[in-house]
């Protein structure tokens, strides 16, 4: 066993004292040692639960004759950091999770890990530890929150932010404000739409890193302790197995998960965390390929912010594998993988069919091509990334004037003090993974243009990105970044912007020649910045190789 290194031998006798004081016995130490990542902490609803989560986790694995060690790894609520400088320090963590995630596992000599997250960040930033430390590895995350109900109909945060919006442009007063306040958000859990974090946990279970349910089966729900228990034992399984994240995180497995992407119509940072798995699993994906499965996967389910279908909807017709199975009727799904429990064709036969309504067949789909889409153009020459399945008809093809902001705060002072009208198009820069930094979510303007009603006919581009509680023309990770002296940086107010999402385009029309005079007088913004924001600049790439950083690009390069 790889923990032999730290508890067998003369040599180890120190280490063996150690885990006396530790409190484990001569039995345990005999055990496989399961490191336990656990993501709880009291500041994220979506990991409240996530001690209770630990504990069956660790039931399950002392069952199955291991040795469970719980270490931690950090958090951040994107909710709670949204709109200020906070949300700077979101994306981030992914990377820190991702490092001291290794260190630990490296350090202890754990012989399989199983991996407890449930929001945004922690979910990509614990896969790329697993494809990194590549011993037997295994998720279950904390599950979805329950929608919450205000006057009969379900409610999520988004629609709390989109209230606030209402607010400022009369439409809704104080009182119904609070009493969104008060039911929105009803219980533990990851937030109830098919945000980012409830994507990552189930493109988690299509890519075969977790058990089938990991995805949609709700926090509060005793399946969910369940599941727990037995992801617990199955760790020992997959050690037994010598089943790897690198067996597991195959070309073909990211493929299977982009259809899922696009077949339910994820937030756009999945493209941006897939891409950064897929790098840390040594088979990076890019843009294009990822517009190329869009173009051939039909979107077959339409949840939340898109729709008044919630995530647990899903959860009661089959999940995610009963929309595997949908997709696999068309040949669009690679069976033949293995996953930490069995084959992906043996976990979707066994799935319900498509009910036809929360999961559409094939036959009747909600769009011929999937729910993301990739744009190019001069304005996006490394590409650009638009949930297309949130954007209403008449503002898939759209052309604007530009209104130019240099900061998201800027940005929702114009908008909250209605500065801006029908037909604009909104530019947020120097927001990106460099000019941020950290590339902070923009659901406070977008939020706020759908609450004023201009969703409609309102257009928002930026280098920095959404959550995926944003719906409508709102188009993010414009690479190459203005920071980086990408041609969003010299975008001006009142330029010409033309957006056709159906044909992949994102066009600034001006003239080479006025652009080179423009492009002669820029110089980029100088930002004071310390600790590791600045250490975090230094190092991320574009969001077009899914923000990682440079030393992983380069090693991909050779």
């Amino acid at each position: 066993m790889r923990s032999d290194s730290v508890k067998t031998g003369t040599a180890q006798a120190p280490h063996r004292s150690l885990f006396n004081a530790l409190g484990f016995t001569e039995e345990e130490r005999r055990r496989p040692m399961i490191g336990i990542v656990s993501s709880f902490n009291e500041i994220v609803p979506g990991h409240m639960n996530l001690d209770k989560i630990t504990e069956a986790v660790k039931m399950g694995v002392a069952m199955a004759g291991g040795m469970p060690v719980v270490f931690p790894a950090i958090a951040v609520c994107d909710g709670i950091a949204m709109g200020h400088v906070g949300m700077k320090y979101s994306l981030v963590t992914r990377d820190l999770i991702a490092d001291s995630t290794e260190c630990m596992a490296m350090a202890h000599g754990f012989d399989g890990l199983v991996c407890i997250p449930n929001c945004d960040k922690n979910v990509p930033g614990l896969l790329m530890a697993a494809a990194r430390v590549n011993i037997p590895t295994i998720f279950v995350s904390g599950g979805p929150m329950l929608a919450g109900h205000v006057h009969g109909q379900k409610r999520s945060l988004s629609s709390m932010f989109e209230a606030v919006g209402s607010v400022a442009a009369g439409t809704m007063t104080m009182d119904e404000l609070a009493e969104f306040e008060e039911k929105v958000c009803p219980t533990c859990g990851s937030c109830s739409g098919m945000y980012t974090a409830n994507s990552m946990n189930c493109l988690t279970e299509v890519l075969g890193m977790g058990l089938k349910g990991n995805g949609t089966i709700p926090a509060v729900y005793a399946a969910r302790t369940r599941l727990a228990k037995d992801t617990g034992e199955q760790i020992l399984k997959l050690l037994e197995q010598d089943i790897r994240p690198r067996d597991i995180l195959t070309p073909a497995a990211f493929e299977n998960a982009l259809r899922a992407d696009m077949a339910i119509g994820c937030s756009s940072n999945t493209v941006l965390h897939i891409v950064a798995i897929s790098y840390a699993a040594g088979c990076p994906i890019d843009l294009k390929k990822i517009d190329e499965i869009g173009h051939q996967t039909p979107q077959i389910c339409k949840l939340n912010p898109a729709s008044q279908v919630f995530i647990t909807d899903l959860y009661e017709v089959g999940g995610i594998q009963a929309m595997l199975k949908e997709l696999d009727k068309g040949g669009l799904i690679h069976r033949d993988l293995v996953t930490v429990s069995g084959t992906v064709g043996e976990r979707i036969d066994a799935a319900p069919d498509a009910d036809g309504e929360i999961i559409h067949k094939l036959e009747t789909p909600l769009r011929k091509d999937g729910g993301i889409a990739i744009l190019f153009g001069n304005l996006a020459a490394e590409g650009a990334v638009v949930k297309q399945g949130a954007v209403v008809p008449e503002m898939m093809v759209h052309s604007g004037p530009a209104r130019v902001f240099d900061s998201e705060e800027d940005a929702t002072a114009a908008i909250g003090s209605g500065n801006i009208h029908p037909g604009d198009v909104v530019v947020i820069r120097y927001e990106g993974p460099k000019g941020g930094p950290g590339m902070r979510e923009m659901l406070t303007p977008t939020s706020m243009i759908a609450g004023m009603g201009l969703g409609e006919s309102v257009a928002l581009i930026t280098d920095g990105r959404f959550s995926g509680a944003t719906r409508g023309a709102s188009i993010g990770h414009v690479s190459p970044e203005a920071a980086a002296g990408g041609l969003i940086a010299l975008v001006e107010e009142g330029d010409t912007i033309a957006i056709d999402i159906p044909n992949r385009k994102l066009e600034l029309l001006v003239d080479e020649a006025t652009l080179a005079q423009r492009k002669a007088a820029w110089k980029p913004p100088v930002k004071q910045l310390s600790g590791y924001a600045r250490r975090y600049a230094q190092h991320v790439t574009s969001g077009s190789t899914g923000a990682i950083f440079d030393d992983l690009l380069e090693e991909n390069q050779k």
